[in-house]
């Protein structure tokens, strides 16, 4: 009973649509339209500004973040629920049932869940996201470069092979959430900051 109120929680933590709601209130705009039409950190910035869109970033890690956090503080021996819930909350952002399933593409979510489970993959991936587009102002490099050093990281220094596994599972899944940005970039037409 206690696992599936978790589950649920996790999912409905991650379909709050901070990007939508922030950018409404603030700028009296849908991000949903302008922009790329996501509704991630990223395109809030596009649309809203900088400091907006780091509201939304913090916000997006935070609702990932907390969602584990409170698994691992009720069921502290079962890592398997705590991966299954920062999955649930990862595809709560992806599929908001809020949205009609029409989410962001989860890598702040994604990041939010590892700073909790594997802290040292998610802090490695922050640097070489930050890094990356800082040089190249392309956000989906450093989502995707970042994605593949937290598979890395997580590999090596997680705690069980559940959370390593699900560092694997969420980056195989922003590869999803990604794949018109893999094709745009293939193509040399990403979008930069």
């Amino acid at each position: 009973m206690l696992s599936s109120a978790l589950l649920l929680l996790g999912y409905l933590a991650g379909s709050i649509p901070f990007g939508v709601l922030l950018t409404r209130w603030v700028r009296g705009v849908d991000v949903r339209q302008s922009g790329s039409g996501n509704i991630g950190a990223t395109n809030v910035t596009r649309v809203a500004g900088k400091k907006l869109g780091a509201v939304v970033l913090v916000l997006d890690a935070l609702k990932g973040a907390l969602a584990v956090g409170l698994a691992l503080w009720l069921l502290p021996g079962e890592p398997r629920m705590h991966a299954a819930v920062g999955l649930a909350a990862f595809l709560g952002h992806v599929y908001p049932v809020w949205l009609k399933l029409q989410g962001g593409k989860g890598v702040a979510t994604a990041l939010g869940v590892l700073v909790v489970l594997v802290p040292l993959a998610a802090l490695s991936a922050a640097f070489v996201y930050a890094g990356l587009v800082a040089a190249w102002r392309v956000s989906s490099v450093g989502s995707l470069a970042g994605g593949v050093t937290a598979v890395v990281v997580a590999a090596l220094t997680a705690s069980s092979l559940e959370y390593a596994g699900l560092s694997a599972l969420l980056f195989v899944l922003i590869l999803w959430t990604h794949r018109g940005n893999i094709h745009r970039l293939l193509r040399r037409s990403e979008r930069r900051f």
